[in-house]
């Protein structure tokens, strides 16, 4: 095993189509469109799991670097519309299917589900998959396979909790809120639960696969009142985190989470990846597959962390102060967007 530290759309309309310019026979071609003509064009299937802010900022990063590295490298990086699977399997499937019969050259899967759906439909074909934000690669069974590398967002969980210590030195119970489908979820929460243990501290754990399950899980710690919540880089938490975040702020709980998004859909803090140099750092991973062969590439790339993002609206909402969170390492402030 490899390992470098660094750190519905409609299916029956997905199109990878060529970009090009036409001229007629008697107009001037300029140098920029005989370039264009003649430039060498890569598919790309660009895939979300589904739609929520961390994964938008992940593809939004992605889309921009390869227009970079198009105009700086006299290429067309051609990765049309980003589709998103919508978090079912079966979506996810015909995506994978259309892109391979419309002969992309590299498929660039966001979030565990999608990455394996796509992973298994390229086995016979063995076109590039280069996967973004995955926690767990070895877990996900993504390693080992050579056509298959990326970049992953592991979090370091035990940097989280000693978050939550610093900022509630009193804390007794900590509840913990993931969904059971989630994939990314089952190693920092067996961590946080080992964690918690070692310290004598009591945890609570809530669940929900959708929307309005996830609403009901939060009542439920706000219920049994614990003194924070914990949850990692969680799909579909983060999903629902604009909904939940005014719960736990009215009942005055800081909600720690496993990436800056969930900071900026109005969680308390994370200590994390940023999301948009994951994007960017996937994007020039899939050009080196397309360049130079995905051989020449790890099995996957782990993204480096240590950035600490506060939401200090958040924050004051609560009455915490979080002074004691530079230890950490690099402090972003953000205020809630719903993007």
């Amino acid at each position: 095993m490899k390992k470098m530290i660094l750190t519905v759309c409609s299916i029956l309309a997905l199109t990878l189509t060529a970009c090009g310019s036409g001229t007629s026979a008697s107009a001037p071609v300029s140098s920029s469109e005989a370039q264009t003509e003649t430039a060498k064009t890569y598919r790309v299937a660009v895939v979300k799991q589904l739609d929520h802010a961390s994964l938008d900022e992940i593809a939004n990063a992605i889309t921009a670097e390869f227009d970079a590295l198009s105009e700086k490298n006299g290429v067309i990086i051609d990765y049309g519309q980003v589709y998103s699977g919508q978090n079912d399997q079966t979506t996810l499937q015909q995506i994978a299917s259309q892109a391979l019969s419309d002969h992309a050259d590299a498929i660039i899967p966001i979030a565990t589900l999608a990455a394996q759906t796509m992973t298994s439909a390229a086995s016979d074909t063995k076109t590039p998959v280069i996967f973004a934000a995955i926690s767990d690669p070895e877990a996900a069974e993504l390693t080992g396979i050579d056509y298959v590398s990326g970049t992953s967002d592991a979090l370091n969980t035990k940097v989280i909790m000693d978050m939550i210590l610093s900022a509630g030195k009193d804390v007794k119970t900590v509840g913990l809120l993931y969904s059971k489908s989630e994939a990314n979820s089952e190693k920092p929460i067996a961590e946080a639960k080992a964690y918690l243990e070692e310290k004598g501290i009591a945890y609570v754990e809530a669940n929900g696969n959708t929307n309005d399950e996830v609403i009901q899980a939060a009542s439920s710690l706000i219920g049994q009142k614990v003194d924070a919540v914990f949850t990692p880089t969680d799909n579909v938490i983060m999903a629902a985190e604009l909904a939940i975040a005014p719960l736990f702020q009215e009942a005055k709980i800081p909600h720690y989470a496993g990436a800056d998004s969930f900071v900026r859909n109005g969680a308390f803090a994370t200590c994390g990846v940023n999301y948009t140099e994951l994007g960017k750092r996937t994007a020039d991973i899939a050009f080196d597959a397309l360049t130079k062969g995905v051989g020449t590439l790890e099995d996957y790339y782990l993204m480096d962390g240590g950035i600490v993002t506060v939401n200090t609206e958040t924050a004051s909402a609560l009455g915490i102060d979080f002074s004691s969170f530079r230890t950490f390492g690099e402090v972003v402030e953000v205020t809630t967007t719903e993007e």
